[in-house]
């Protein structure tokens, strides 16, 4: 896919998406999200940068463990999800904490400004990853510190199936190549090849519950990365991927209660920007 056309499709799916993204996946991320400030432990006073930072949860726990002298900026390419950030975080009456609309591979950031680069399941989406990775070195001190997470191997994740069924219906791949980076260890290469050294990989299982077959189907198709093609169907075609996806994901229904409890895999890698030079 060309790399214009993905990024459009990513910001307009993320606008349509933030909504209804953290009803739907804030308590399924958070175990990945705690994982990933754990490995990049940002202390007080240091400044954190958090790329697709989506509605700022991350962010804004970024913000509070590098209080109060620290600061946190969060960017993602979504208008809509910057907006949804910055009211969340005038609610709370955060300080040193600010948003902003950006491309992860082209971050309009000076050279060494971050103690801390933070991406939680935001590499997936990008159309080169790698630059994304090189900007993030880039913009970090000697000595500061990444912590990068995508979802593991498409095995793992019970949901996956979610892409082939919309591609379906588009002719087009929604996230191309969206689990290369989930295999054995591709985002520890990525890592290195984008300069960082002292590179840790971890792998997280994880369980996603949906009270019922609604709320699956909404966490697939409306809030999450297949939103803007979701909005151009019609209720047949609506009607069809949504029984599709049912089925793929049926052996993971809980007969009890009627919901759905589907396995899922984080990959989660941490390191350290050792060379001022590259």
């Amino acid at each position: 896919m060309d790399a214009k056309l993905q990024r459009r499709i990513q910001r307009y799916g993320w606008d349509l998406a933030a909504a209804e993204y953290e009803p739907l996946w804030q308590s399924q991320l958070a175990g990945a999200q705690s994982a990933l400030l754990a490995l990049a432990s940002p202390m007080p006073g240091e400044r954190v940068l958090d790329v697709a930072c989506g509605t700022g949860l991350g962010t804004l726990r970024a913000a509070a463990a590098v209080a109060p002298t620290g600061s946190a900026v969060g960017v993602d390419l979504s208008a809509r999800m910057i907006d949804t950030a910055r009211s969340r975080a005038s609610g709370l009456k955060a300080v040193k904490v600010g948003f902003e609309r950006m491309d992860a591979e082209e971050l309009a950031l000076p050279d060494g400004q971050f103690d801390v680069a933070l991406c939680a399941l935001g590499l997936m989406y990008v159309p080169d990853p790698n630059k994304a990775l090189r900007e993030m070195f880039r913009i970090l001190r000697p000595g500061g510190r990444i912590a990068v997470s995508v979802w593991g191997e498409r095995s793992r994740c019970a949901w996956s199936e979610v892409f082939r069924i919309v591609d379906a219906e588009v002719s087009s791949e929604v996230c191309p190549l969206f689990f290369r980076l989930g295999a054995h260890d591709a985002l520890r290469q990525a890592c290195s090849e984008a300069g960082f050294g002292s590179v840790r990989q971890n792998r997280l299982a994880t369980t996603l519950r949906y009270a019922d077959g609604d709320e699956a189907c909404k966490a697939a198709f409306v809030g999450g990365p297949v939103a803007l093609a979701w909005s151009r169907f019609d209720d047949a075609a609506r009607g069809r991927v949504s029984s599709r996806y049912l089925d793929a994901i049926a052996q993971w229904r809980r007969p009890d209660v009627g919901g759905f409890d589907l396995p899922g895999e984080f990959v989660i890698a941490a390191a350290e920007k050792i060379s001022a030079d590259r």
